[in-house]
C-alpha cells in the first residue's frame, strides 16, 4: 500500500476514490496472517470513505489524510465497541459512547479507520504476546516477534496493510516495535498528544503516538494529532550528541557505527544514574498499573493473562512510600537531563538492543546474559520515558538484514526538530523503511 501522503494527494485530486482504497484495505486486513488485527471495522470504514468521496465530488477538501486507511491499538475507544485493552476481562464491557480524541482528529483530517490492532494485554510487555489474540508476528520474519506492546500497530504498517496506525507508548511500546519491524514510531513529549478515550496503563507515562513508513508520513500524522503545522526544514544546523554508557554496552554494531558517523565530533553524554532510572520506570509503572487493576484483580483474577496478572499483582503490593521515592527520583532525574540537553537539539541512541528475537525462544542477551524479551526489550527506551522527552524511532537502512532502529531524542516540545532531522537522514539514505523480506527462520543479523 502507498504511503499516507501519496494516497491523500490522489484522493483529493479525484484520481482514485476513497471507497476503492478502503475495499482493498478491508480485504488486506481481513486476510491478516500476522495476528496483528483484532477487529475489522468494515461498515464504519465504508461509511467514512463514502463521506470523503462526497466531499471531493462537491469540490471540497476532506483534509490532509483524505481517504488514508489506518488502524488503532485495541485500547483506543471506538464508538459502539467495548474497549478491551487486549483482555478478556473487558470483552463484555459497555460500548464506548464516543471515539477517542486521537481518532476524532484523524477522522477530521479525512483518514478512514479500518481495524483495531493487537497488543500485550493492558499494554504490559514489549512483545505483543496475547493470550486471546495470539502473538503478533514480524512481517520481516514471521518466526520472530514484532515487539510490543503496540506490536499489531507496527506490523500492519510494516507489512503494507495500512498506511499508518496509532499505538501507545509507556516505556517503549511504540519505539520497540517500530525498531523491530523497520518503520517510524513516535513517543511524544509526555502530555503533548490527547489521551482522552484511551485505556491507561500507567498514566504518568502513557502517551499516544503514530507509526508510519516514512519521515514525511510521520510528520503529517503527528501534525494532525498535535493540531500543529507540518514541519518544514529550514536547513538550520541541528546540534547533535550521542548517549554513552549503558546505551553503548547493549547495542548492535550497525547502530553504533551509524551513530558515531552522524555524531562525529559531537559530545558523548552519559545520563546520570541510568540503572536507577530504569528501575524507577519499572517501579512507577508497576505501581500505577497494579493500582488501576486492583479491583478487577480482586473480582476476576483468573480472567487475566497469567503472565500479566502476576506482574499486576506484584505492582499492587508495592508500598506507596517506595512509589513516592521513585517519583522524587524521577523529578530530580528530569532536571538533570534538562541541564545536560540545554545545548543539544537531538540525542542519538539505539532504540532496541538487538533485532527481533524468535517467537519460540523469546529471549535477548543483556550484558551477555539471556533474559526474557517481554520485559527487557525496552532497556534503551525506559530511561527516556522517565525523562518525559520526545523520542522518534527511525529505521536504519539495511535491506539485506532484519530491521533495527535508532532513537532521535529531543527536548520537550521539540518534536518538529526530530521530524526535520529524520527527513534529512532519509534523504541522505541513512534511514528508511524497506519492504518485508521473505521469512528466513533463524537468520542471524
Amino acid at each position: 500500500m502507498k504511503g499516507a501522503l501519496a494516497i491523500a494527494a490522489m484522493v483529493r485530486a479525484g484520481r482514485v476514490s476513497a471507497a476503492a482504497l478502503i475495499e482493498q484495505a478491508i480485504a488486506d486486513v481481513s486476510a491478516d496472517s500476522l495476528h496483528a488485527v483484532t477487529r475489522v471495522l468494515a461498515a464504519r470504514a465504508r461509511g467514512e470513505a463514502a463521506r470523503v468521496d462526497a466531499v471531493v465530488a462537491a469540490g471540497g477538501d476532506p483534509g490532509p489524510l483524505a481517504g488514508v486507511p489506518y488502524g488503532v491499538k485495541d485500547l483506543f475507544d471506538v464508538v459502539g465497541l467495548p474497549t478491551t485493552a487486549g483482555s478478556a476481562v473487558y470483552a463484555d464491557a459497555l460500548p464506548a459512547h464516543a471515539d477517542a480524541e486521537a481518532i476524532q482528529r484523524c477522522q477530521a483530517a479525512g483518514a478512514v479507520l479500518v481495524a483495531t490492532l493487537n497488543m500485550d494485554e493492558f499494554a504490559y510487555g514489549f512483545a505483543t504476546i496475547n493470550a486471546h489474540h495470539g502473538t503478533t508476528r514480524n512481517p520481516h520474519d514471521p518466526a520472530r516477534l514484532a515487539g510490543g506492546s503496540s506490536g499489531g500497530s507496527a506490523a500492519v504498517v510494516a507489512a503494507g496493510l495500512l498506511s499508518f496506525s496509532l499505538g501507545s507508548d509507556t516505556n517503549g511500546s511504540i519505539r520497540v516495535p517500530a525498531s523491530l519491524t523497520g518503520i517510524h514510531g513516535l513517543k511524544p513529549t509526555h502530555g503533548a498528544l490527547p489521551m482522552a478515550g484511551m485505556f491507561p496503563f500507567a498514566e504518568s507515562f502513557d502517551d499516544p503516538g503514530p507509526f508510519a513508513g516514512s519521515a514525511a508520513d510521520m510528520a503529517a500524522v503527528w501534525a494532525v494529532l498535535a493540531d500543529a503545522e507540518m514541519p518544514v526544514d529550514d536547513d538550520a544546523p541541528i546540534r547533535l550528541a550521542l548517549l554513552g554508557g549503558r546505551f553503548r554496552e547493549n547495542a548492535d554494531p550497525d547502530q553504533l557505527t551509524v551513530i558515531d558517523g552522524l555524531a562525529s565530533g559531537a559530545p558523548m553524554l552519559e545520563l546520570p544514574d541510568i540503572e536507577r532510572a530504569r528501575s524507577a520506570a519499572f517501579l512507577i509503572t508497576a505501581y500505577e498499573g497494579g493500582s488501576l487493576h486492583r479491583a478487577a484483580l480482586a473480582r476476576s483474577a483468573m480472567a487475566f493473562d497469567p503472565q500479566v496478572r502476576d506482574r499486576l499483582i506484584a505492582g499492587a503490593l508495592l508500598p506507596r512510600a517506595l512509589y513516592k521515592e521513585a517519583q522524587a527520583f524521577r523529578a530530580a532525574f528530569r532536571k538533570r537531563i534538562a541541564a545536560l540537553m540545554c545545548d543539544v537539539d537531538v540525542l542519538l541512541a539505539p532504540a532496541t538492543p538487538c533485532i527481533a528475537p524468535p517467537i519460540d525462544d523469546p529471549r535477548i542477551a543483556i550484558d551477555g546474559v539471556l533474559v526474557v524479551a517481554r520485559a527487557h526489550l525496552g532497556i534503551h527506551t525506559q530511561p527516556i520515558s522517565l525523562a518525559a522527552l520526545p523520542s522518534l524511532s527511525v529505521p536504519l537502512r539495511r535491506p539485506d538484514r532484519l530491521p533495527l532502529g535508532l532513537q532521535l531524542i529531543g527536548r520537550p516540545g521539540e518534536e518538529a526538530t526530530l521530524m526535520r532531522y529524520a527527513a534529512r537522514l532519509e534523504a541522505d539514505g541513512v534511514i528508511g523503511a524497506t519492504a518485508p523480506m521473505r521469512a528466513r527462520v533463524g537468520e542471524a543479523a
